[in-house]
């Protein structure tokens, strides 16, 4: 048996939403040599940045010129139209983020991993030959269902390796690596496009990234489920009534928790505005002049600064908190969507799209280190599924809005619609959530110190809360 590991339980020690860290034996192999912490698996840590990389690029091949198919190859005119495939896509990956939440606590993080690259090997293939619009709807329904797989259990399995102390760098790594790909691939396409046409060219990309995502994932990812044995094993008993069912997580989620419900609402209003900017930016950069290769510089500004400001706000808001960094983030997106509707140039839309990038790298990984304070390590996957549902919806909610109304009353409409959006989630934010952000209490002994740092001790996930 493990060694005994007593850890102080008494009301300064860790206690927080239902839970409360208990004196319990350290566990038997094989979690007995599991240890939570960056460091402690930088390896593997480093290995799922990659392969979440991969993932951004299969969503990025699409963003600068998918919009111009549907014009120049199948003559859609109608926006709703030319923005059902992002419909398609938003609906796929968040009912399939739902149930990679599930599946990663029923059957292990990996296998839905792999299940997810496999879902997407008919991706560029699909898109690079189809002969009709529902074709690329299809592709782009497999694409979605793709998405939900991998990048959820990406971030599950990070949230797993590094424990409490660091899940906010942990989140900014795994965004930074997935939307500076998506920036990447969208302004290679773009180049590629402009120079030898809009297919099949720019989708050999596809072929390579989903080769080498799914060949990293089978040979040297290793699933993380042991260290969410460790955590939970020191985290302490469930809340009386023991694992809530999914039902009870769902509407916890989603209503019910004034933290969890505030995060769902503002990242679904988050990807609203992300699904409007991928369908429409590139036809309002078109309709005053700006040219393809031009189209992909910006069509990359914004997930590019996304992206690598998420590495800086995600450590920050292990620092200073989640909310303030959530509030503040919704309203310069709403600025840099006001920027982007009265600019008629290159530089003011490379303005808008810069501002809305940062406004986003200060939401996106904050968001998810939320959800990961507020939740237990039993039912954490789960939390983080029913989450991401709710957040990519938005890309279903945001070109359906973004193409009605662009079709009823113009383009300029549909981009102050969604600011207005916007400016509304960040007051949402700001009026309905507490501080999540876990605060160590100095009573408990040096050693669960060192490991509420995430150096590789026993527990990384302290529960008591900031107002």
């Amino acid at each position: 048996m493990g060694r005994e590991e007593r850890i102080d339980s008494r009301p300064q020690g860790l206690t927080g939403h239902g839970y409360t860290v208990m004196s319990r034996s350290a566990p038997d192999p094989p979690t007995a040599s599991v240890r939570l912490g960056l460091r402690a698996n930088l390896g593997q840590f480093a290995l799922l940045v990659v392969v979440n990389a991969f993932v951004g690029a299969m969503v990025g091949m699409e963003r600068s010129i998918l919009p111009a198919i549907a014009e120049q190859e199948f003559h859609l005119a109608a926006r709703a139209t030319v923005l059902s495939f992002i419909v398609v896509f938003g609906i796929a990956k968040a009912l399939t983020n739902y149930a990679a939440g599930r599946l990663s606590d029923r059957l292990g993080r990996k296998r839905v991993l792999v299940l997810g690259w496999l879902v997407a090997v008919p991706v560029p293939f699909l898109l690079m030959w189809a002969p009709s619009w529902n074709w690329i709807l299809l592709a782009n329904l497999l694409l979605g269902t793709s998405q939900g797989l991998t990048w959820s259990t990406t971030v599950i399995m990070k949230i797993d390796l590094v424990g409490a102390r660091q899940r906010g760098l942990a989140m900014g790594f795994n965004e930074f690596a997935g939307y500076l790909a998506v920036a990447a691939s969208a302004l290679a396409t773009g180049w590629i496009a402009a120079r030898y046409g809009l297919r099949p060219e720019p989708f050999y990309l596809g072929v390579a990234f989903v080769a080498a995502g799914l060949l990293l994932s089978v040979l040297v990812i290793r699933d993380t489920t042991h260290h969410v044995s460790h955590e939970t094993a020191f985290v302490g008993a469930l809340p009386p009534g023991g694992l809530p069912t999914a039902r009870e997580v769902f509407w916890r989620t989603t209503l019910l928790d004034r933290n969890l419900s505030s995060v769902s609402q503002a990242g679904l209003v988050n990807n609203l505005n992300d699904g409007m900017a991928w369908g429409l930016f590139p036809l309002i950069f078109a309709a005053v002049g700006v040219d393809l290769t031009q189209i992909g510089m910006l069509a990359a500004i914004y997930p590019a600064t996304w992206g690598i400001g998420q590495v800086f706000t995600g450590a920050l808001s292990d620092r200073v908190g989640r909310k303030w960094l959530i509030v503040w983030g919704m309203w310069l997106q709403a600025g840099g969507l006001a920027v982007v509707g009265l600019a008629g140039a290159f530089a003011g839309f490379a303005t808008g799209a810069l501002l809305l990038g940062i406004g986003t790298a200060m939401v996106y990984p904050t968001l998810l280190a939320a959800v990961g304070d507020v939740a237990h390590p039993a039912w954490r996957a789960s939390a983080v599924g029913v989450y991401r549902l709710w957040r990519d919806l938005g890309y279903a909610v945001g070109a359906l809005l973004a193409g009605v109304t662009a079709d009823a009353f113009g383009l300029e409409a549909a981009v102050w619609a969604v600011a207005a959006l916007t400016l509304a989630s960040g007051l949402v934010s700001a009026v309905r959530m507490t501080e999540t952000l876990p605060t160590p209490v100095p009573a408990i002994g040096p050693r669960t110190i060192g490991s509420l740092r995430g150096d590789g001790g026993n527990f990384a996930a302290s529960t008591s809360h900031r107002e």
